[in-house]
């Protein structure tokens, strides 16, 4: 099967020793992504939940793009977030980014803590 590498400057460039993204076949595995602004790398949001999801998510986007795909063809999410409580604002905006009431599968979860402040963290599995 081959393999192929995505990166696209759409999305927060990698911090450490990974991939944004792995094509195998038709299938997309999308590396962890938080709420950052692709060109400055900072998390933006200043803790409004809201602001740093929508990055989040358009990390996202911009990430199933580059590989010729589309939001609708992510199958699986995992999402983590530090404070559970701000779960009902990270869901005013996940599903504004599917179509036709369509949403991928999902696991949430409480963890401690991310490198440089982010609220969240999200990976992604997507079909083409």
């Amino acid at each position: 099967m081959k393999k192929e590498v995505i990166f696209t400057k759409k999305a927060t460039a990698p911090t450490a020793p990974y991939s944004q993204a792995i094509k195998a076949g038709d299938t997309i595995y999308i590396s962890g992504l938080c709420g950052d602004d692709p060109e400055t790398g900072d998390i933006v949001g200043d803790g409004d939940m809201r602001i740093e999801a929508k990055y989040a998510m358009e990390n996202m986007k911009a990430t199933i793009e580059a590989c010729g795909g589309t939001m609708n063809d992510i199958v699986k999410i995992n999402v983590y977030v530090t404070d559970l409580s701000k779960m009902a604002d990270f869901n005013a905006v996940y599903p504004t980014y599917f179509k036709d009431g369509y949403l991928p599968g999902r696991i949430a979860m409480q963890v401690v803590k991310f490198a440089g402040g982010a609220q969240l963290e999200m990976d992604a599995v997507a079909v083409l």
